[in-house]
């Protein structure tokens, strides 16, 4: 009997072993797609959210989570089942025509989006006082080698590193002694204001954890990682440990800036001056990280987003894509990628260029294509010629369509918004 329990509690743990392998293998996709949500345009607005309002917009961590759960598993299992990009099932279903305009549209606002992120390397440096006109060119460069000369594999466990490093935002909160029964107070029962500036925030939390791109990079990566069926319930755990990673540190940054900013009256319009302020308020180390955590989650940004870009692009009009490609396999590839870092990078170097504007309608295109892009893959995810036995089940519909609705939602009261 006792060898019978000993045989059975060894045949247990070799089950656990194997299966964390197995999950460490899979690991990836889901964790860099959610990383990316934290931008520089994503670090903004949670600053902004928290040093404008305190701990009351923490209650939307919640719809957030939801969000980005939903949407990222839709996308890693089309990946897996199909073995094709989101772009090259949009072109196979909608044709070449509208893909055309469709992916003519991700572009333009991709590259005003990687401009954006080159401005959060440029004044997260500012902080610790180097010039734009050092940390730029030295970003876009490291940014490309690490592309062009690396594989995939390296390219992901760089990846998952920066990932990790966005966790200091953790220490920069408590940092700030924030008010803990406050925040639960936040949390559980949020005081809900109703003008137009608090719905503005609200938009913008929300909207800022799914973009257009970020759809096609998980279903590029999952494909590019070579996972099958077989794997589906580690890379759901990817997706669910990914966006929980993702929502922490948004709470994180929100508390940092609600316990110093906003307790002292302080207005800030980007993350860079949130950096600043913080330094008399809540001392060096304060400041520093959370300047750090900008730079991190920046340059983390500015190489996935023109990869996906060319990845997608070149995907939808039959190009050979892939970073374990080489130059001369996917020529088009890689001539796209370079591209946009090049000019993401010198629109920075331009003296008082209009970065304000720039970052506003890139937003204007990605809530314009949103709606788009996520309509198009609802559908293709309840094809069965697509997705044979593993199209939604009902009440995956139920939550993808109210997601999507929702979001639609979001995105067309942010263009009105945004033009007002």
């Amino acid at each position: 009997m006792a060898l019978m329990q000993y045989s059975e509690f060894t045949k247990r743990r070799k089950n656990i072993w194997r299966n964390l392998i197995l999950f460490l293998a899979v690991l990836g996709p889901g964790i860099i797609t959610g990383s990316v949500d934290n931008d520089a345009g994503g670090i903004t607005t949670y600053s902004i959210a928290g040093a404008m309002y305190g701990y009351n917009l923490l209650w939307t961590m919640i719809p957030a989570f939801i969000v980005l759960v939903v949407v990222q598993e839709m996308n890693a299992r089309m990946g897996i089942v199909s073995g094709k990009g989101l772009a090259d099932l949009i072109r196979e279903n909608a044709g070449v025509k509208i893909t055309f305009f469709i992916f003519v549209g991700l572009l333009i606002a991709d590259i005003g989006n990687t401009t954006t992120e080159f401005a959060g390397v440029a004044g997260s440096m500012q902080v610790f006082d180097i010039s734009k006109y050092i940390s730029v060119p030295v970003a876009a460069v490291l940014v490309w080698w690490l592309v062009v000369k690396g594989t995939y594999k390296f390219s992901e466990r760089v990846f998952l590193i920066f990932s990790a490093f966005l966790l200091v935002y953790v220490v920069s909160a408590i940092m700030g002694k924030p008010h803990w029964h406050d925040i639960g107070q936040a949390m559980i029962k949020p005081d809900i204001k109703y003008n137009k500036e608090y719905l503005a925030v609200v938009i913008g939390i929300i909207g800022t954890t799914i973009a257009p791109w970020m759809q096609f990079y998980m279903q590029s990566a999952v494909i590019e990682k070579g996972l099958k069926i077989t794997d589906y319930k580690y890379t759901l755990w990817d997706v669910i440990i990914g966006s929980v990673i993702t929502v922490v540190v948004a709470f994180f940054i929100i508390i940092a800036c609600a316990s110093t900013l906003h307790i002292n009256g302080i207005v800030i319009n980007e993350a860079k001056d949130a950096a600043m302020a913080l330094k008399p308020i809540a001392g060096d180390l304060a400041s520093i990280t959370f300047a750090f955590g900008l730079f991190i989650a920046s340059i983390f940004s500015a190489t996935i987003l023109p990869v996906a870009t060319a990845f997608y692009v070149c995907e939808a009009f039959g190009f050979e894509a892939g970073i374990d490609k080489k130059w001369k396999e996917a020529p088009q590839f890689y001539w796209l990628f370079t591209f946009i870092i090049i000019l993401g990078a010198a629109i920075i170097l331009i003296p008082n260029a209009p970065l304000i504007l720039i970052t506003l309608w890139s937003q204007v295109a990605n809530g314009l294509l949103l709606p788009v892009v996520l309509l198009c893959m609802i559908l293709l995810v309840n094809k069965k010629e697509v997705m044979g036995e593993y199209v939604n089940k009902t009440w995956q519909n139920v939550i993808g369509w109210a997601t999507i609705i929702i979001l639609i939602g979001l995105s067309v009261t942010l263009l009105v918004t945004s033009f007002l």
